[in-house]
């Protein structure tokens, strides 16, 4: 609940675009579990892993006509989270494009514009951000980097983003927090998430008769933070006067080396470890669509293509792996800034990726483990 303009007890009503994505999908569960109402704004309907229902709006957020119609008339909406992402299909040399930023800048133009324009007692908007801002996909970056480490050296949508959501809160009487999260990583299908690349992987594997080994390159130590912590985050930012005009950094609070957490996913997958196996893999899905098919059929997994299980989690994944890479991406952010902010919830990485495979596997979108 929270206090109108007019002196009015309102319920919190938060927009939540980018639904079906991996942030979407976690910040629509955790803002309905803390009791707001939530649209969720997304090209296709999200799934959510509670079972839950949601109000849903079909939009393409790079349509400006089709946005303020069906914003402009969202006049009780009092909080924004916006997950959406425009990706290009190669999705790394697609950082640096002039036209995935333009587009970027202009899918969160189109939501806060209509929404501000109409809605009565607006509060707060939280945006995405992540390690790209402080330039890591191009060169070293401060090790451990803080908030105040980013340096608009480099084009990057995310210095565009902030900077608008700062001066139309300045008109418009809201706030706002630029969240800037580590690899994410959760059960969500589809999305921009190395897990069920990881899932589909050790499962082809198995199939085959061939072992788990690590696909990647070069042995580094990394952050990763977990889409529903990510989502906590958007809750606790979304009504804290700490988070008011902030940005901050999210891990889950530990470090983490691919081998050492290889057997944990292993285990949870119910394959076999073996010796590194350095293999793309984006080519070995693509390579291995037949095996999958295979496997959906023997294991009644639910009917979804490969493609769309897997979204760009695979190219995703051969960064995230350094396959072919001569080193690791030399990444740290200090949290300490959200921790005196007052959040202070962690999870342990491991039991993070060993959450996110189980559901994937519960909800019948990876083969159960072998007994």
């Amino acid at each position: 609940m929270s206090v109108s303009n007019q002196g009015k007890i309102v319920r919190n009503k938060v927009l939540v675009t980018g639904a079906s994505g991996l942030l979407g999908v976690a910040a629509i569960e955790k803002f309905l579990s803390a009791g707001w109402e939530v649209v969720g704004v997304s090209r296709r309907k999200p799934e959510l892993p509670s079972g839950r229902d949601v109000e849903f709006l079909s939009v393409d957020l790079r349509d400006e006509k089709s946005s303020r119609a069906a914003f402009e008339p969202l006049t009780d909406i009092t909080h924004i989270a916006y997950t959406a992402l425009h990706e290009r299909p190669e999705l790394v040399a697609g950082w640096s494009s002039k036209e995935q930023i333009e587009t970027n800048n202009a899918m969160l133009r189109n939501v806060v514009a209509p929404i501000v324009r109409t809605a009565s007692n607006f509060q707060h908007v939280s945006i995405l951000q992540g390690t790209k801002i402080y330039g890591v996909h191009l060169h070293p970056i401060p090790i451990p980097a803080r908030e105040r480490d980013a340096r608009r050296d480099h084009q990057n949508f995310f210095f565009d983003q902030e900077a608008y959501v700062g001066e139309m809160g300045a008109q418009h009487g809201f706030n706002y927090t630029a969240l800037r999260p580590q690899l994410v990583t959760g059960p969500t299908p589809g999305a921009l998430n190395v897990v069920p690349a990881i899932g589909v992987y050790a499962a082809i594997r198995r199939e085959k008769g061939e072992s788990f080994g690590f696909p990647g390159g070069p042995s580094f130590v990394w952050e990763a933070a977990d889409a529903d912590l990510v989502a906590d985050v958007m809750v606790w930012a979304a009504q804290s006067p700490q988070a008011a005009n902030e940005a901050f950094n999210i891990t889950n609070g530990d470090v983490f080396e691919w081998r050492n957490v290889w057997p944990a996913m292993a285990e949870t997958l119910g394959v076999e470890t073996g010796p590194d196996t350095p293999t793309s893999v984006a080519a070995y899905l693509d390579e291995n669509a037949d095996a999958w098919n295979r496997i959906v059929a023997k294991y009644d997994l639910r009917s979804r293509n490969l493609r769309e299980l897997v979204g760009q989690g695979d190219q995703h994944a051969d960064f995230a792996f350094a396959y072919g890479a001569p080193e690791g991406p030399r990444a740290f952010v200090s949290t300490v800034k959200l921790r005196q902010a007052g959040f202070t919830k962690t999870i342990d990485t491991e039991d993070s990726f060993r959450n996110a495979l189980q559901s994937l596997i519960d909800h019948k979108l990876l083969p159960p483990a072998a007994k």
